[in-house]
């Protein structure tokens, strides 16, 4: 019933159960912080039914990011540029810098974090660093096979 769906007690029980539940509560629930932080807490990955003030918050999409790296594709563009949020989503999961901004894909610092967490996180680099020996270096050092993503400089090195 609507009156469930717009109970905060209700949905804040249904978001621990399941994160996916969010979708189902009242728009007001949905644009509640609060109900909102226990729920990426919950599940990361359900900041894709965030609203876009939402999306644009901090502390939710750090949350967000902590449980799940991949939700950064989720976050509003300011944040996908903010270098803490990007650093703790691929502290989370390496496979988050492809939704890190092209500004952030670019930062040497960042991506030499990347590969250390994941080498083959190398395929998400730019043609620059992918012909960057230290970076190079420290792919294949955590997974030999980031040698495929190397640039064909480096790969004959």
């Amino acid at each position: 019933s609507e009156e469930l769906r717009n109970d905060k007690e209700v949905a804040m029980e249904a978001v621990k159960q399941d994160a996916r539940a969010i979708q189902y509560a009242s728009q007001q629930l949905q644009a509640d912080k609060s109900v909102f932080v226990e729920t990426v807490k919950q599940c990361g990955l359900a900041l894709q039914f965030a609203n876009e003030v939402l999306r644009n918050d901090r502390c939710i999409v750090l949350e967000a990011v902590k449980q799940a790296g991949l939700a950064l594709k989720h976050a509003s563009e300011e944040l996908r540029n903010d270098k803490e949020v990007a650093m703790e989503a691929v502290k989370q999961d390496a496979r988050a810098i492809q939704y890190a901004s092209q500004q952030l894909q670019a930062d040497k610092s960042v991506f030499v974090e990347t590969v250390k967490q994941c080498g083959l996180a190398l395929q998400f680099a730019n043609e620059v660093l992918r012909n960057d020996r230290c970076i190079v270096l420290e792919a294949v050092k955590q997974a030999g096979l980031a040698l495929k993503h190397a640039s064909e400089e480096l790969r004959n090195d």
